[in-house]
């Protein structure tokens, strides 16, 4: 099999994304939509270079996993034709959704997601904001692909696009798109709705792509009041460092200073975010009442 050499559409990418910015910025200027804050952006495109950064390790470290894998013991052998990168498109896509509504759910892998959501504004510059540690444990759940025999430049590729395309549905400037495409596509309305903390979009929207995931699973919620964006309990710092790790921080204090189990020490690493082994929460018990009764509304 002839293997097509493919660049790191990142990189490429970069030069669009400063134009579209200084665009946005521009815009939000003249309307004076408050939609930006210096110390905000420049956050966020620290926390984007030095994702960018650690990207050529964790990538360098992905491949040799993915590859090896492939190589040994790949279930069948997936060419490089028109046909594959279609089915790859979902097929990534598919996993994505299910890592990002774990990175959600489990607080493992919150803890690296939790950079991209400590933003109180929602922007292009927004999209930059990503982890610096999630590239090197996120990558098991595209593990599969690989064993199925999608070759790991195919898997690395679609990955890159599916980065790219989330770029520009970090935006309020983009109200809707056409209804076929906000039944199928993700789009800047769903994702708004990701970003917020209103009790009824909490943990809602997860798809990179398409959208067609959370309709399926239960998970979509369409954009009707006006989202607040951020944290359940904001971080208050523009700190990159420790907007990288203070979540890990956290995490490993509340799961080994807590006089408890060691069963609820591990559970600090499984449960969703906020959870406590004193059955309390991070969630205010207002915020929390609207919450369950949302769940429970969702269910009958």
């Amino acid at each position: 099999m002839q293997i097509p050499e493919i660049p790191d559409l990142i990189l490429y990418a970069i030069p669009f994304f400063i134009v579209t910015l200084i665009i946005e910025i521009i815009v939000s200027a003249r309307k004076n939509s408050n939609a930006y804050e210096t110390k905000d952006a420049v956050t966020s495109i620290t926390m984007g270079l030095g994702n960018v950064f650690l990207g050529v390790i964790s990538k360098a470290m992905i491949f040799a996993i993915l590859i090896y894998l492939y190589n040994n013991f790949r279930l069948f052998t997936i060419p490089f034709s028109w046909w594959a990168w279609i089915l790859i498109l979902f097929a990534e896509d598919f996993t994505y959704y299910w890592f990002h509504r774990i990175s959600h759910e489990n607080r493992f892998f919150w803890a690296s997601h939790i950079i991209h959501h400590s933003s109180q504004k929602y922007n292009l510059s927004t999209a930059l904001r990503q982890t610096w540690t999630g590239s090197f444990l996120s990558f098991v759940f595209w593990l599969p692909l690989s064993l199925l025999g999608f070759h790991p430049i195919m898997i690395l590729a679609q990955m890159s696009i599916s980065l790219i395309y989330q770029y520009w549905i970090h935006t309020e400037f983009i109200h809707k798109m056409p209804k076929w495409f906000e039944a199928i596509l993700n789009t800047p309305s769903h994702h708004r709705v990701h970003h917020a903390t209103n009790p009824q979009y909490l943990d809602r929207n997860h798809a990179g792509i398409f959208i067609i995931w959370d309709r399926l699973f239960g998970t979509f919620e369409p954009e009707v009041e006006k989202p607040i964006y951020g944290l359940v309990s904001n971080i208050k710092t523009f700190n990159p460092i420790k907007v990288a790790f203070q979540e890990w921080i956290n995490l490993f204090k509340d799961a080994f200073t807590s006089k408890t189990s060691f069963t609820n020490k591990l559970n600090y690493f499984i449960k969703p975010p906020g959870w406590k082994h004193d059955g309390s929460s991070i969630l205010s018990s207002d915020l929390r009442r609207k919450w369950e009764e949302k769940q429970v509304s969702r269910l009958n």
